[in-house]
């Protein structure tokens, strides 16, 4: 019987039972509650103290979410666990990295500092919205792909001629790394502007998508208009089925009406890191699950899990 526990908030409760199932475990009893005021209470019911703790939470909006992380940590920190790991498949608030312009936060370091200064001794995520964001944490970190999934779910597809877009210069070399252990498939470069945010105009297609089934591959879906509008411009490039990877299904607003509305999308397969809002039947859900559960009993072993970080060949 493995001598560590696996606890969770309620961001994302389903993907914390499916870890919990991978490793034979049952997760912890622990209670939350939302005070009329807003307020979050957490308690864990069950004894911690001098267990190694695994704690999963994503931190997607509403900010509630990522408050509720910060006091299972301290909880589980009051209660004498010998060690607080946090596992968060969505490290929200990362978009915001760098002070690219005056008098904003960099919020990305701020939620760092947060995790760190509530108790956290590890933290284990998957695909940060930008590698650097690795060097803000004082403690270790482990940076997890679910390429290593989802490259298994997209060859299941057999895609015919493939060629691989990546939805912005910075994605390239995702995309590339996308084709190469697809074994086939040309890149393709989509060259936007972004006027403000949450805004996109698509201004050059940076190779030939004609005759092509192309794959978008992309860290996540917000609105969904980005990436509506790269398909679009594919498609009035030539290209025949549109097929989008995402890691992280944000999903905000109307987006999953859009996907489901739009012609340029065939199908989308998404990770759970993030619970979908509602069913779509244009997305496809790939668990990460199992990356999770593997990379947690590795760490409690102190065992090394940089094969995990690798795409899948």
């Amino acid at each position: 019987m493995p001598d560590f526990k696996i606890a969770c908030g309620r961001s994302n409760v389903n993907l914390s039972k499916k870890v919990a199932d991978a490793l034979g475990l049952r997760l912890s009893d622990v209670e939350i509650r939302t005070f009329s005021d807003g307020e979050i209470w957490a308690k864990y019911k069950e004894n911690v103290r001098g267990v190694d703790l695994f704690i999963i939470q994503s931190t997607f909006a509403p900010a509630e979410n990522l408050m509720e992380l910060l006091i299972l940590i301290d909880a589980a920190k009051r209660a004498s666990a010998s060690r607080v790991t946090a596992v968060i498949p969505y490290f929200g608030y990362a978009r915001q990295d760098r002070k690219d312009q005056p008098r904003v936060s960099i919020t990305a370091k701020l939620v760092a500092n947060l995790l760190v200064r509530a108790g956290a001794d590890r933290i284990i995520t998957i695909d940060l919205h930008s590698a650097q964001i690795q060097g803000y944490f004082d403690i270790p970190l482990d940076h997890l792909y679910a390429s290593t999934v989802l490259i298994k779910a997209l060859k299941k597809l057999n895609i015919e001629n493939p060629a691989f877009a990546a939805p912005d210069v910075g994605g390239a070399k995702t995309a590339r790394a996308y084709a190469k252990r697809m074994g086939q498939g040309d890149l393709i470069l989509i060259d936007k502007r972004r006027p403000k945010h949450n805004v996109a105009e698509v201004m050059n297609i940076i190779g030939n998508p004609k005759d092509k089934n192309v794959v978008i591959v992309d860290d996540m879906i917000d609105t969904g208009t980005t990436f509506i509008k790269s398909a679009e411009a594919l498609k009035d490039a030539g290209a025949k089925e549109i097929i989008g990877v995402c890691v992280h299904p944000v999903l905000s607003g109307e987006a999953i009406q859009k996907i489901q509305e739009t012609d340029a999308v065939h199908k989308i397969l998404a990770s759970d890191t993030i619970p979908l809002k509602k069913e779509c039947k244009k997305i496809e859900v790939v668990s990460v699950a199992d990356l999770l559960a593997e990379a947690i009993v590795r760490t409690h072993d102190n065992r090394s899990i940089s094969t995990l970080f690798e795409i899948e060949r």
